[in-house]
């Protein structure tokens, strides 16, 4: 298989060749980072048949998943996404097990105490749905802390994720960090949610490497092979490595896109190892995956990163990592045209 037929592949099962509906996207990518909302709705916007801001989460949570990050995914996979341990952490306000945060050295809430404040919030959140501040203020009124509050609300998640990875709670779909509860279901046992995502991933981002799968899924080589030595899994060599995938019959027969402006954060970047990214030179990588941890919105031209892109208060900034004939820099700006529409000034740098 060549290059192309590769990347064919990899676009198409990514639906950035022939866009799906959005619930069936969402389910096939393993759900869509969303650390920044903007960049979760242009993900899917440019994979979707319709794809509306006003009723974009309609049927979508958001919360952590895949490598501990933020993700919106469809709520019927709550089961797979948020499984607490096979079940045997569902909606439990214990607290006395040692876990990442309670052995922190800056930990401050006894298991007594966060249980209380769990409590505290549920209760809040049975009313209404309500703002990470809010919750804030009202944990205050009922006696929180500043040490308490300092765990409770920890910037990188501390009571309230273990609360939101136990079933009780989740983020709204939106931008601002509104939390609701979250609706009842049955848990799956962790070792068939993995597979179920194992499964996705090789229908849908393949062909993939196992190094592919390990950065996808932040898991072992161990893992990635128990998984492909349990599910109906192909292969086929390119430039020296073993790329694995699972029919799903699709028609490949396309042309890879001339101009692509892909999200921030986007699946076609996250789902292989980056530096083996087949979009991605070696040297464009830290325009794309910066030190920060960002990972910047691509332009992708005939398949290949050639600069990124910010679109503010309607001028569309493109920053190219590499020189570009005037003909393309035409078919980027008529691409900009008819993807954005309020368009108002486009600038090169």
């Amino acid at each position: 298989m060549t290059l192309e037929e590769i990347k064919l592949r990899q676009l198409t099962n990514q639906y950035l060749i022939n866009p799906g509906v959005k619930a069936k996207v969402v389910k096939d990518l393993c759900g869509i980072q969303a650390q920044f909302m903007a960049n979760a709705y242009h993900s899917l916007r440019i994979r979707c048949n319709e794809c509306n801001e006003s009723d974009f989460g309609e049927n979508l949570i958001k919360n952590w998943t895949i490598r501990g990050t933020v993700h919106i995914f469809h709520e019927s996979d709550l089961p797979i996404f948020i499984n607490c341990d096979s079940g045997k952490n569902y909606l439990k306000n214990v607290w006395d097990d040692r876990s990442f945060w309670n052995q922190r050295e800056n930990w401050h809430l006894t298991p007594e105490r966060q249980s209380y404040l769990s409590d505290v919030i549920v209760n809040a959140l049975k009313k209404k749905s309500h703002t990470r501040d809010e919750l804030k203020e009202i944990c205050r009124e009922k006696g929180m802390t500043p040490a308490e509050e300092s765990s409770m609300f920890d910037p990188w998640g501390g009571g309230v994720r273990e609360l939101c990875e136990r079933g009780f709670i989740n983020y709204k779909v939106k931008e601002e960090k509104e939390f609701a509860l979250t609706p009842k279901y049955e848990p799956l046992e962790k070792e068939k949610a993995e597979l179920i995502l194992a499964e996705r991933y090789f229908r849908n981002f393949a062909p993939a490497t196992i190094h592919d799968a390990m950065y996808f899924f932040n898991t072992t080589k161990k893992k990635v092979k128990s998984w492909i030595e349990n599910l109906p899994i192909k292969s086929l060599q390119f430039g020296g490595k073993t790329y694995f995938y699972i029919e799903n019959g699709k028609n490949y027969n396309y042309n890879i896109p001339d101009v692509l402006f892909l999200a921030g954060f986007d699946q076609l970047m996250l789902g292989y190892e980056k530096k083996e990214n087949l979009y991605l030179k070696s040297e464009h990588l830290r325009g794309i995956f910066n030190l920060a941890g960002i990972v910047m919105p691509p332009l992708l031209l005939r398949g290949e990163v050639i600069g990124k892109w910010k679109n503010q208060n309607g001028k569309l900034t493109i920053t190219t990592f590499e020189n570009i004939y005037s003909d393309d820099v035409a078919l980027i700006k008529d691409k900009a045209e008819n993807l954005f529409g309020s368009i108002k000034r486009i600038e090169f740098i």
